[in-house]
């Protein structure tokens, strides 16, 4: 499978949605692994072109160190996580997006509520998107994700756009095996907290590409700044 980073951008840094520039910095990579690919491109006959966006929950109140964070229910969205939460409502419902999976943990799924609330999106608590707990590694957490995103990849192709609101470990681990390049994930880990591939209420897009098992995944929309990734141009 051919997988292409976008990063559409208008400036230095970026806020907000980023699928009005015509920028595009490109990185092909053939990833033939455990990617989740199913051969399904959503070009069969009565199918769409599938989307499924790959969200992180709001900011969520990590003061509260007497409850893990791993588990239901976990810290609770402070008020800025709810603005947050909003925004990426409004984000999901311009991009036309017709369902919302959610963590079970509370940070995600009131992040979750909230969008719908604002888009009037529906949701649904999906177990398989929980937050990466602590016996857990990247091969156990890979195992629930996979038949998960492949089974929403299938019902984007038919239903419309599809989020996933989720934890950043769980987000990163998907972003890797679908074929992220380590250098743009660690450009965008460097930027935000706890090296997250993303900053709170924010959202990669992953979408099919031009070419039979081909897919693309961009940085789609975050609310606070942050620099686009830009490939090393060298001169000699």
């Amino acid at each position: 499978m051919t997988l292409h980073h976008t990063n559409n951008h208008t400036g230095s840094n970026h806020t907000g949605s980023n699928h009005n520039s015509n920028t595009n910095h490109s990185g092909g990579n053939r990833h033939n692994g455990d990617n989740g690919d199913n051969g399904d491109n959503g070009d069969n006959s009565g199918k769409r072109q599938p989307v499924v966006y790959l969200a992180r929950h709001g900011t969520p109140d990590w003061s509260m160190t007497s409850i893990r964070y791993d588990i239901p229910p976990g810290p609770p969205l402070v008020g800025q996580g709810e603005v947050e939460a909003a925004r990426l409502g409004e984000f999901l419902q311009a991009q036309g997006v017709q369902k919302i999976y959610a963590s079970p943990l509370v940070r995600s799924l009131r992040t979750a509520q909230i969008a719908a609330a604002v888009s009037g999106i529906p949701v649904e608590i999906a177990e398989e998107v929980a937050e990466y707990r602590r016996e857990e590694n990247d091969a156990t957490v890979w195992a629930r994700l996979q038949p998960f995103f492949l089974r929403i990849w299938d019902e984007a192709a038919v239903e419309g756009p599809i989020a996933i609101v989720s934890h950043g470990g769980p987000v990163r681990v998907l972003l890797e095996k679908l074929g992220v390049l380590p250098d743009i994930l660690w450009h965008y880990r460097r930027q935000f907290d706890h090296q997250n591939p993303l900053p709170p209420a924010a959202a990669w897009r992953v979408s099919a590409g031009a070419q039979p098992g081909e897919r693309q995944l961009e940085l789609a929309f975050a609310s606070q700044s942050y620099i686009p990734y830009q490939p090393l141009t060298v001169t000699v």
